[in-house]
């Protein structure tokens, strides 16, 4: 039989809320059906707590509590990327099949999964009866995916309201299985802070004309050069204090060999640096700013030379590099005055949150929770909604509290995203006890 909950979470998934950076793209009806939904899923958190609409169809819930001294905001995003017509999805990515002892559809990880969780959890206490120890507010963005203005409109309020929250609690990290080499622990990976979006175009413009008579040095081939150049000449490996605490954290864990040299991180950076950025891809992120080259535009047909050739490159800065540095890097390594460098979007990195008493008290419930886990601090590569509350609280982190593997982190933005049926149960009971246990 399916618990109730896991039900839920079938319905929120089933409905594509599939957000587009055109707003002519995005079909309004089905966030009002996901809207409407929450209600009928979760209908204590709608009868008992004080809603704002915040843009289009962003959610900010207000519940009292017994003191408004240290509020607490606890994030998700109601969005999803697409699909993808031609990906190879095992199962239908909206039918939120149960296969496995996982559900599969696009939104499970990222992030209607921390949306159902959240808001169960919080029926869960409302039926208790319990009264929490401070002000809790949910914030539920509808256009993270596209880096839209939901969740600014969220600060403004709460801004306009006088609230300064104690924490800020947004998807991002997880309890990572498989997420380090020689560490065969899973890793309660906490982002304390991440690392700028900034989106670039390279452009090429040249005569075009018929292909049968192809001239040396055309659009594409100067593109396809810089692109080149791009890939094989990274930003220099920086490793800043955060990666050099998760390295001291996981040193224990690691092959006796290994161990001295990660426990003395902080004097071998260097050396750090280079082995992270060999590591893998996800390890390699966490070393250095990245390009990601995902978009590229040419000719409109196959016998016609192209006139202008477009890259769009996907640039994750790092804390203590700038988009001022990445665009050094950029004009220094593609050193062609015919490709042109342009920002679509500009993305600094957040700031790097405190790792005090507030993060102690997220890292004990998560070791209360999965006292498997090897519990870090960590710079998230991806971008959330949480970096426009960096302005109006010091503790904002990023941590789904859902285990997953290296398979279903890669499926994030692919096919076969899924999460298991236990592990979204467990994020209930690990919310619950969060909002249950805020010190007074």
């Amino acid at each position: 039989m399916t618990d109730p909950a896991v039900a839920k979470l079938q319905a929120l998934v089933r409905i594509p809320t599939v957000s587009d950076r055109d707003a002519s793209r995005v079909d309004p009806t089905t966030f009002d059906r996901l809207v409407e939904e929450l209600r009928t899923q979760f209908p204590r958190v709608h009868q008992q707590l004080e809603l704002t609409r915040v843009g289009t169809h962003g959610l900010l819930f207000r519940w009292p509590g017994r003191g408004a001294d240290r509020p607490v905001v606890l994030m998700a995003h109601l969005d999803v990327v697409p699909a993808g017509a031609t990906a190879r999805w095992q199962h239908p990515p909206f039918d939120a099949e149960i296969v496995d002892g996982a559900m599969w559809g696009r939104g499970t990880l990222d992030d209607k999964g921390c949306v159902a969780a959240i808001c169960e959890a919080v029926e869960r206490v409302l039926e208790t009866g319990h009264e929490p120890a401070q002000d809790v507010w949910l914030s539920f963005g509808c256009d993270e995916e596209v880096s839209g203005t939901s969740a600014r409109s969220a600060v403004e309020e709460l801004e306009r309201r006088g609230v300064q929250p104690w924490l800020v609690l947004d998807e991002g990290g997880a309890v990572a299985h498989d997420a380090f080499p020689g560490v065969k622990r899973p890793v309660a990976a906490i982002g304390v802070a991440e690392k700028g979006t900034t989106s670039v175009e390279l452009r090429v413009e040249g005569r075009g004309g018929h292909a049968s008579t192809p001239a040396r040095n055309g659009p594409t081939v100067r593109l396809a050069r810089a692109i080149l150049r791009i890939d094989r000449s990274p930003m220099p490996a920086r490793v800043p204090d955060i990666t050099i605490e998760l390295m001291r954290r996981l040193a224990p864990h690691l092959p006796l060999p290994l161990r001295p040299v990660l426990s003395r991180a902080d004097r071998l950076r260097p050396l750090v640096g280079k082995a992270l950025a060999s590591a893998g891809a996800e390890a390699a992120a966490m070393a250095r700013t990245t390009f990601a080259v995902t978009m590229l535009e040419g000719s409109p047909a196959l016998n016609v030379i192209a006139s202008t050739a477009i890259a769009g490159v996907n640039v994750r800065v790092m804390p203590g590099d700038t988009v001022d540095d990445v665009l050094t890097h950029l004009r220094r390594v593609v050193d062609d005055p015919e490709v042109r460098i342009r920002v679509l979007e500009r993305g600094e990195a957040s700031s790097v949150s405190d790792t005090d008493e507030v993060f102690d008290h997220v890292a004990t419930l998560v070791a209360e929770h999965f006292p498997d886990a090897v519990v870090t601090p960590y710079i998230q590569a991806g971008a959330t909604d949480s970096r426009h509350f960096t302005r109006i609280c010091s503790h904002v982190y990023r941590f789904a509290p859902f285990r997953m593997t290296a398979a279903q982190r890669r499926a994030i933005h692919s096919y076969d995203e899924h999460l298991g049926v236990d592990s979204f149960l467990a994020g209930i009971d690990w919310y619950q006890g969060l909002i249950e246990g805020l010190p007074a």
